[in-house]
């Protein structure tokens, strides 16, 4: 064998060995990359489950002590939010903006969750006519990420109350309506409306924009709150449920069990599917296998580029 011929093929092995060690360090590191972002995503859907904030939540037996540590913690907790049937179940902040709680967890650290807020023109007394809470559209029930389930009818006929917690006592909710509306509309997102006839006004274009109400007796007198955020269904669309506040407060008709089985039989857009209800661990190995199976199918090619180059 000539000298050329010698290192024409130290060359192609030398070339073949960079190539088959270059793509399986590509395979590993998209592997390890797929792993974290498993991980991170794990992190974040934790730190907005409800159960993080459940040892805050003020009760009649407690009688608010531990709210008053979460209070502690970050003063601008002032209420709190439950929503009967769901797991919305949450304390409410409001800042000077309505930009710092969008990445900023009820404790006052950072978090891609966010926290439960009160927009920042409205009363922190809801005294107003129409307020707006806002939280993230989240994936496993956290966050407001159940709001769009209220999209189904059955789902909407079956929740027709929730409590608000503020000013040292709990007061109802009654959820007459269901809307999509644009981000955008800004006659929607209105606070301060003070002229009754205007209050009519407001209530009877949600009415007419709602896709699902229910016959509760809302007038211009009352105090209404909604509850916004964003939607699957829509390019800059808004789930918002929409409730009257009471100075009654109504029992929760929901057992945990009752809560967790009607809350995992309907997803947005329909049931949810096998990955999402897969084990992490079994997603692991599901991510894992086909980067193996490649790894062991680059081995097995170049073993055989060399068994060829030695003949």
């Amino acid at each position: 064998m000539s000298v050329a011929a010698r290192l024409g093929r130290r060359a192609i092995r030398l070339s073949s060995g960079v190539m088959d060690t270059a793509v399986l360090i590509a395979i590993l590191l998209l592997t390890v990359l797929g792993f974290y972002a498993m991980w991170d995503s794990r992190q974040v859907f934790n730190a907005a489950d409800a159960a993080h904030y459940e040892v805050y939540k003020p009760t009649a037996q407690n009688e608010g002590k531990s709210f008053a540590e979460l209070q502690a913690i970050n003063p601008e907790v002032f209420a709190w939010l439950t929503v009967y049937g769901t797991n919305i179940d949450y304390p409410v902040v409001q800042a000077q903006d309505n930009m710092r709680y969008v990445n900023t967890n009820a404790e006052g650290e950072y978090s891609l969750s966010g926290a439960i807020f009160l927009d920042y023109r409205s009363e922190k007394d809801f005294s107003d006519f129409s307020s707006i809470l806002y939280g993230h559209h989240m994936e496993k029930q956290t966050m407001f990420g159940e709001i769009g389930l209220f999209v189904d009818e059955q789902y909407f006929d079956a929740r027709e109350r929730g409590m608000l917690y503020y000013n040292g006592r709990e007061h109802g909710l009654e959820f007459f309506a269901f809307v999509h509306a644009d981000a955008y509309d800004f006659e929607v997102f209105k606070v301060k409306i003070e002229d009754p006839g205007a209050r009519q006004e407001y209530l009877d274009r949600l009415r007419a924009m709602a896709i699902h109400t229910r016959d509760v007796p809302v007038t211009a007198e009352d105090r209404i709150i909604l509850l916004s955020t964003c939607s699957a269904a829509t390019t800059n669309g808004r789930d918002i449920l929409v409730a009257r506040i009471t100075d009654d407060v109504y029992e929760d008709p929901f057992t945990l069990e009752e809560t967790d089985f009607v809350g995992n039989m309907l997803a947005v857009d329909g049931l949810p599917g096998l990955w999402a209800r897969t084990p992490t661990w079994a997603k692991a190995i599901a991510m894992a296998l086909p980067p193996l199976l490649l790894i062991l199918l680059s081995l097995t090619i170049r073993n055989k580029r060399k068994k060829r180059l030695k003949r």
